[in-house]
């Protein structure tokens, strides 16, 4: 075993303490973890000496530049600005609100990085609630935690290095600049975006519904599930509340409860309206997700889960049919769930499953009616590119990981392997790009096969590379330098310790490393996380779970929505009645 000298504890130490007065939410406390066994099979191999970085000018985040996280989702920069608060409801007088600039997870947190926290030891289970999704069934992983009280959720935050936004962030991060009725503007809610008014009766994955995205490119900021915020609720607070970073009430009997959720009426999908509730409360419909007001550059894990990229070709150059699951709904007792699907692509949706075609505002359509109206049922269909072969034969479409890893043929797993920055007669590894720092050429990290940036890192259009937002470009994500890693990494996140010898973050227990993004499912034919709930299924070819629900009788969505145009988009569920002026459920 190694022995870390008094010297460099020292150093360490004295780092520890420098970097816990850099504003970060929580204490992070740099854990170096000497040891001459790998943390994984690779090999090990004798640093390349490498030359010190050389600073250079960045742009700073921008509004809606995304950070991959310690949970894997995806931070979203909302920038410093002043914006319109409220809608002069009973508790929610009008007033300017100006925030300093944070960084707000982009979707709600999901099962499947609740369940890594729980596994780390530092987040209780949440309670299993009658009519909710069960929270260990990976046909659920995608799907937003909820059970969880006020505690839970700031617990999570805590372990993801934030913690739970202030009212006014959530407000900002739902409405933008403009004062939005709703995220996505003005228009009236409707069930092709977002998840309310019983359209489909249970949560939906956290990315299912891009076209009711906020200003900022923030999923669900309307209907799913409500979400829980840090502040105590008073109801006369906004009259007396401070203009700048307003945090609530010192204490009261309520937290603040914003949002809508998937049970929730049209009239209380405004992105104003505030709701509370005990701190002990939970619920089928509420979860929450977290801020991180001012991320570190965190030290990368040792093991990642490797990934198909999105829109990956098949091995024989085929192009994959882009397609997904638009809807699930009842319509009378009838339980029903739509599909959108390319141009000239085949299906097969087989025996149990009865299928429609039509095309509905410009968009090819398959509306499908379940086997049961009386119980829930998860079929399959296939959505295949005719052009391909049809071979029976596994697709090659490969399995890649971020920069900075390389994929362990054994394992299936992305092990960190850093490289040197000197650039050799090859050029820059793949994920790696080619700067100049002084008139020395050097590689620096680049976005993967996703154009996301590894973990903590932005893209700086000025600097031309991944860097942290702190505003030091020298932080060595994926480069070699063992002193640079232990001067500019805050930590790692309770549960990992820092390897040294390694420069990442090993798991202390239970081999705790991140599964896929929210939006990815883990694809075990490959061995790799696939884009969305999409499962390659052969050359040319996809498939989709879909589920068809138990039907109660319906909640009616169509009615309030003012115009043919909406209606008719809404097409899967409602039907516009010309002689009525009215749109109205089939």
């Amino acid at each position: 075993m190694v022995k870390v000298s008094a010297k460099l504890l020292a150093i360490c130490l004295s780092l520890a303490c420098i970097l816990s007065s850099c504003g970060t939410p929580t204490p992070i406390v740099l854990v170096v973890t000497a040891t001459s066994l790998p943390p994984t099979d690779a090999p090990i191999t004798e640093a390349v000496p490498t030359l010190a970085p050389i600073p250079v000018a960045m742009a700073g985040p921008q509004s809606g530049d995304k950070i991959k996280w310690v949970d894997n989702s995806l931070l979203v920069y909302v920038p410093p600005a002043e914006f319109v608060m409220g809608n002069d409801g009973f508790d929610a007088p009008i007033h300017n609100v100006t925030l300093d600039g944070f960084w707000i997870q982009q979707t709600e947190v999901t099962n499947r990085m609740y369940a890594q926290c729980v596994t780390l030891g530092s987040c209780l289970p949440p309670t299993q609630e009658i009519g909710g999704p069960v929270y260990s069934n990976p046909e659920y992983a995608n799907h937003p935690v909820v059970g969880v009280t006020w505690d839970q959720a700031g617990a999570y935050c805590a372990w993801a290095l934030g913690r739970l936004p202030t009212e006014a962030e959530w407000e900002k991060s739902a409405r933008g600049l403009s004062a939005n009725t709703y995220p996505w503007g003005n228009d009236v809610p409707a069930c092709d975006i977002l998840n309310f008014g019983n359209c489909s009766g249970r949560t939906s994955e956290v990315d299912a519904f891009a076209n009711g995205a906020s200003f900022y490119g923030l999923y669900d900021m309307a209907g799913n599930v409500f979400e829980w915020v840090s502040d105590w609720y008073d109801q006369a607070y906004y009259q007396n509340a401070p203009q700048a970073n307003p945090t609530g009430p010192e204490s009261a009997q309520y937290r603040v409860i914003r949002s809508s959720s998937y049970e929730s009426d049209p009239d209380q999908a405004a992105s104003a309206i505030r709701h509370f509730g005990a701190p002990n409360y939970h619920s089928r419909d509420l979860g929450f997700r977290c801020v991180v007001p001012k991320p570190q550059p965190m030290a990368p894990y040792c093991q990642l889960s490797a990934f198909i990229p999105s829109g990956a070709l098949v091995s024989n150059g085929c192009e994959l049919p882009q397609t997904n699951v638009a809807g699930n709904y009842c319509s009378a007792t009838e339980s029903l769930v739509t599909v959108d699907l390319p141009a000239g692509a085949i299906y097969d949706s087989g025996s149990k499953l009865n299928c429609t075609e039509a095309v509905v505002d410009g968009q090819r359509r398959l509306t499908c009616a379940g086997p049961s109206n009386t119980q829930e049922e998860t079929n399959t269909i296939t959505v295949c590119n005719p052009t391909c072969s049809n071979s029976p034969a596994v697709t090659g479409a490969g399995p890649t990981c971020d920069p900075g890893y390389a994929l362990d043929p054994n394992t299936g797993m992305c092990n960190y392997a850093p490289i040197s920055a000197q650039v050799t007669v090859a050029g820059c590894p793949a994920g790696y790009l080619l700067a100049d720092r002084g008139g020395q050429q050097t590689c620096v990290i680049g976005q993967d096969a996703n154009g996301q940036c590894p973990l903590g890192l932005y893209y700086d259009t000025l600097a031309g590379a991944c860097v942290p937002p702190n505003g030091n470009t020298l932080a060595p994500y994926g480069l070699d330098n063992p002193t640079l890693a232990l001067q500019n990494y805050a930590g790692c996140a309770t549960g990992y310790s820092f390897n040294d010898t390694f420069q990442c973050c090993q798991a202390t227990t239970n081999n705790a490393y991140p599964g896929c993004a929210p939006g990815a499912t883990f694809n075990p034919d490959l061995g790799a996380c696939s884009p969305g709930e999409i499962k390659l299924s052969g050359p040319g070819c996809v498939s989709l779970d879909v589920t068809t629900f138990k039907c109660a009788e319906p909640k009616d969505v169509c009615t309030h929505i003012p115009t043919e145009t909406r209606c008719i988009h809404n097409a899967y569920a409602c039907r516009w009645n010309e002689a009525a002026g009215q749109c109205q459920m089939k």
